[in-house]
């Protein structure tokens, strides 16, 4: 049987398939059933200062190819993800924080006290709300330097990042510029594409509840995205790896992403629709597609993508 075992920022993954953050992930009965599935690591919900409720309800509905969302970054609360990260750490395998503070100073105090938590590693949110009238952090450049730059002062864990999706190729080059400053030690590319509206056209109405029904896009939607921005930061930060989140459902795909140059991948969508039974059948899938071309690892074509010529 093929072996789909991932090694990056100093950790082993039995299995190179684990969730994203935002899926059944938030409470310690769902970390726990991650603990207990097939997964090849736990990724916590993100999580703030305080805890959120997050936003009013409908703020998630599932689409025929995907999902959208505006959930508002419900969650416990950093406290709360510390004090759970030791018995997390039982099931034997790798366990992420995800971090989303809704400002530096708010991020810098959850990083500071992740250091002295059993976390192996942060996944640092920066495709988040940032303060009213400006992008989130991840589309402004000269704050996610000025971030980069203080948080990677005081963080003592692998620190990888979580990015938006990027459409243009000056904004991929530019990123990659500033990512190379500082020690990052994983990507994790792409969160949800922002801002999507979906309309009901029997009932004349948007299909969720907050900012008057626009909310993140995921799914097979955002797949092609994914792939590129994946396929993209491999090819202008070769020695980092990427960790590929969008659209993923089946083995094939985590195969494609794996040849756009990605080193693990995160389920999303596919584990709100199926639950945690996704990552055995998504994983029994991809040593199929590997049995059957002969590939022994994925080492054997990771990043060998062919182009046209």
């Amino acid at each position: 049987m093929a072996d789909i075992s991932a090694s990056f920022a100093g950790l082993s993954l039995r299995k190179c398939i684990y969730n994203a953050s935002g899926a059944r992930s938030m409470t310690p009965e769902e970390l726990a059933a991650l603990g207990n599935s097939e997964a090849g690591a736990i990724l916590t919900k993100s999580c703030t200062l305080l805890p959120r409720e997050g936003n009013p309800e409908p703020r998630y509905q599932d689409l025929e190819w995907g999902s959208l969302n505006s959930m508002g970054l419900p969650n416990l609360g950093y406290e709360k993800y510390i004090e759970l990260s030791p018995e997390l750490k039982k099931y034997g395998k790798p366990v992420f924080a995800s971090v989303s503070g809704l400002s530096l100073e708010d991020n810098m105090k959850i990083i500071e006290a992740m250091n002295a938590s059993e976390f192996d590693a942060v996944e640092l949110n920066l495709s988040c709300p940032n303060i009213p009238g400006k992008p989130q952090v991840g589309y402004d450049f000269e704050d996610t330097e000025k971030y980069l730059e203080e948080i990677s002062a005081i963080c003592r864990k692998p620190l990888g990042l979580k990015l938006p999706p990027y459409f243009d190729f000056a904004h991929f080059e530019q990123m990659a510029g500033i990512i190379k400053k500082f020690r990052v030690r994983f990507l994790s590319c792409i969160n949800a594409i922002g801002n999507a509206l979906v309309i009901d056209s029997e009932k004349e109405i948007v299909i969720i509840k907050p900012k008057g029904g626009f909310g993140g896009l995921g799914g097979r939607y955002i797949k092609p995205a994914a792939l590129a921005n994946v396929r993209k930061f491999h090819e202008l930060l070769p020695d980092i790896p990427i960790i590929g989140v969008g659209g993923i459902f089946t083995g094939r795909d985590v195969f494609e992403f794996v040849l756009a140059g990605a080193t693990a991948v995160q389920l999303g969508t596919v584990l709100m629709q199926e639950g945690t039974s996704c990552f055995g059948r998504v994983a029994r899938e991809l040593e199929e597609i590997m049995d059957k071309k002969g590939y022994p690892s994925l080492e054997r074509f990771r990043g060998k993508l062919k182009v046209i010529e």
